[in-house]
């Protein structure tokens, strides 16, 4: 009798902010395919059918990721259903739209809690559950942004290149058992992105605008970028840490950003 090959996650338990939708939750989707057990703490739900379809392997949590008592009650409520955690992957992030000067006090601490902080409190209360078990890999979400920036995005910039720096500290402080790497994507079709884009007077334009920016002269898919975040997160990544990826097309790479 042929024996059943091993999935890459099986039984292992993965965390994932922000991962009721967009990147984060076709990354769960991906664990989950992939035989994990998958915890996603957002404000909001997953599809109930989806709840339903994975039933004893994914659970919700509702959280803030910028308030450290919901954090720490959703390390709770994981640890009690299934043990220690061993993947993070910090995707919960919003993007809002001012210069340095528009920015309010209250917009710029908004962004700053859930993309940076938020990131920050996760790993926080996450690494110790990994240490108990021995090992783990934290993943942050960031943008191809963290090096490159456009009109009226200051405070989502700043956010994004502080989740690089938070990355490396990560991984020096919790090495060698812990290793922590960012994901850094491009233009990706997700609900924010659609969200942004439906803002402008002729969203069609701005899309096409947005396609023409990468070099494959088309914007990337979530399911992508989830294959990227397992391998990352695999032990066929035993090796990595401490480094950026950027999945953005070939944003950028040329001068002018466009190629004619």
């Amino acid at each position: 009798m042929k024996r059943q090959k091993m999935k890459r996650f099986e039984n292992q338990v993965i965390v994932i902010t922000g991962g009721s939708k967009g990147i984060g939750w076709a990354a769960a989707e991906q664990f989950l395919a992939e035989g994990g057990k998958v915890s996603i703490w957002d404000i909001h739900a997953p599809e109930d059918e989806e709840l339903a379809r994975y039933s004893n392997r994914l659970l919700w949590v509702k959280c803030d990721v910028s308030k450290e008592k919901d954090i720490q009650h959703a390390v709770e409520t994981t640890e009690k259903q299934w043990g220690n955690i061993q993947i993070l992957v910090c995707s919960a992030g919003i993007q809002r739209y001012s210069t340095v000067t528009e920015t309010s006090e209250e917009e710029w601490d908004f962004v700053m809690g859930i993309n940076l902080k938020g990131s920050f409190l996760a790993a926080k209360h996450c690494i110790p559950s990994m240490q108990r078990h021995g090992n783990g890999v934290v993943i942050l979400i960031s943008s191809v942004q963290a090096f490159y920036s456009q009109d009226k995005v200051a405070p989502y910039v700043a956010s994004k290149s502080g989740q690089i720096g938070l990355m490396r500290s990560i991984a020096v402080d919790y090495a060698p058992n812990i290793r922590c790497v960012a994901v850094c994507p491009g233009t990706i079709n997700t609900p924010m992105l659609r969200d942004a884009i439906n803002l402008s007077p002729d969203p069609a334009i701005v899309l096409k605008e947005c396609e023409d920016m990468h070099l494959v002269q088309r914007i990337g898919e979530a399911e992508e970028v989830s294959k990227l975040i397992c391998f990352l997160a695999s032990s066929e990544a035993s090796f990595i840490t401490g480094q950026y990826f950027r999945i953005d097309g070939g944003l950028g790479v040329m001068i002018a950003g466009s190629k004619k």
